[in-house]
C-alpha cells in the first residue's frame, strides 16, 4: 500500500476515534470523497481491505489503524 493511502487511512482513523469513541466503525470508503476522483486509489484500499484481508464492509476504526500500522 502506498505511503500516502496509509497516512490517509491512519489519520482518519484518528479523527473518527477522537470523535466517537474506540468502538466506531469505518468503511473503506471513508478514506474518499463522495465521488470517484481518484478510482486507482479507491481499488488499492479496496483490494486490500476485501482481497487481501477479507474484512466486513465495517470494522473498528482502532483495528483498521493498528493493521496499517504493523504493515509499515
Amino acid at each position: 500500500m502506498r505511503a500516502e493511502l496509509r497516512q490517509k487511512i491512519i489519520s482518519v482513523c484518528d479523527k473518527k476515534i477522537a470523535a466517537k469513541g474506540d468502538n466506531v466503525g469505518v468503511s473503506f470508503y471513508a478514506f474518499f470523497a463522495n465521488k470517484n476522483d481518484d478510482p486507482e486509489r479507491l481499488m488499492e484500499a479496496a483490494t486490500w481491505w476485501i482481497e487481501t484481508h477479507k474484512l466486513d464492509h465495517f470494522e473498528k476504526a482502532t483495528k483498521i489503524k493498528n493493521m496499517v500500522l504493523a504493515e509499515q
